[in-house]
């Protein structure tokens, strides 16, 4: 039986409930230490925003237990995005100094080699959307811990564990796959459990993001951490404490008709806390677009059958007006006069006054990458 370990948190103890977290879903028995161990982050905004990307918190408390269980071969990676940054996001989300304290290495995945791979598990959507699979080479052969946070997504209802894996192994043009997102999510699973010596998610609750993720959302206390071995299991779970019906999700539903994981919450055991009251969480978020991904999704629709006129919006030049847009809407109208209010209201919390704690450190030095193509 798949095994979901779920506990309650709070600031004042979530550093060692990490620990304790993560051995109760007996994570060194599914990631050894003497493979390479990627910390696989979550950056979904460059600009800090509660719940957008992994917390400070959560970093630390894993990466303390990695170390104190002799873990050495550990790094951490995140991609870039036409509307993410890694460094700019590692630093103003205050992931850099816990990460020299431990004596980990951050490297963004533009900075390594990416090589084809054929997968031998079928494959829905990917070899169709993207010719040709790519995955980073330090992949292979390693184990993964994903980074994931609780909160709703308007691409694909609700983002966890397996969607972590969407910003690991696609490259830069990513995001042709939101036409296909649910599918894309169970391919990049099947490719996960060939590649990867061992699998392992941790997602932070603490504060979750509700309404249209994953960036514009409402943060919610919700003082909860998850973790498991099983990414369909773990999401699954998540998806129930924030309200919704698991197997109505498509990537879940399909998943566990595939026998990637267990998506029937029923099936799941759930450890660290009493089963009726795990039965009581309800969180009744509601998964909302924003404007850019509702026109996203429109245009896309509209013009998946034209191709000329897809390939146009999506495969050229044209597609530098979106990136402006998104990047207009998000930072320079949403987040000055939106967001920061919720940001100031958030401050005021324990957990905002907690995040105030840690520190920026010194802002990274980095080469830009040259050979940026989003197409």
């Amino acid at each position: 039986m798949s095994k979901v370990a779920v506990l309650k948190t709070s600031p004042s103890t979530v550093i060692e409930d990490y620990k304790r977290l993560i051995h109760l879903a007996e994570y060194e028995k599914f990631l050894s230490r003497e493979d390479r161990t990627i910390l696989k982050l979550n950056l979904s905004w460059t600009l800090y925003y509660p719940a957008c990307s992994t917390p400070p918190w959560q970093l630390e408390g894993v990466l303390k237990t990695l170390n104190h269980d002799n873990y050495k071969k550990v790094v951490a990676v995140e991609n870039q995005t036409v509307v993410t940054h890694p460094w700019k996001g590692a630093y103003l989300n205050k992931w850099l100094p816990i990460l020299n304290e431990n004596n980990v290495e951050f490297k963004p995945l533009t900075d390594v080699e990416w090589i084809p791979f054929q997968p031998k598990s079928e494959i829905l959507v990917m070899n169709e959307i993207f010719g040709e699979i790519f995955i980073p080479k330090p992949f292979k052969g390693s184990n993964v811990i994903h980074f994931p946070t609780m909160k709703t997504h308007g691409h694909s209802t609700t983002t966890g564990a397996m969607k972590n894996a969407f910003g690991g192994l696609i490259p830069k043009y990513r995001h042709h796959a939101h036409k296909k997102m649910h599918e894309t999510l169970v391919d990049l699973l099947s490719i996960q459990k060939e590649i990867h010596k061992g699998i392992f998610a941790v997602m932070d609750g603490c504060v979750c993001g509700d309404g249209a993720g994953p960036r514009t959302m409402d943060p919610f206390i919700g003082n909860i951490t998850l973790a498991s071995a099983d990414q369909v299991a773990i999401d699954a779970i998540a998806a129930k404490i924030m309200g919704f019906k698991p197997l109505k999700i498509d990537y879940i539903k399909i998943a566990h008709d595939m026998g990637l994981g267990m998506g029937d919450v029923d099936q799941i055991e759930v450890v660290g806390m009493d089963r009726s009251d795990f039965e009581k969480l309800n969180f009744g978020f509601q998964t909302k677009k924003s404007p850019v991904i509702t026109w996203d999704q429109i245009l896309r629709k509209k013009t998946m059958n034209i191709g000329w006129l897809h390939g146009l919006l999506f495969n050229s030049p044209l597609f530098k007006t979106y990136i402006f847009a998104s990047e207009f809407y998000h930072d320079r109208f949403w987040y000055p006069l939106i967001g920061k209010k919720k940001i100031n209201a958030f401050n005021k919390t324990g957990w905002g006054r907690f995040f105030d704690k840690y520190q920026y450190g010194k802002f990274p030095e980095y080469d830009e990458v040259k050979d940026w193509n989003p197409y």
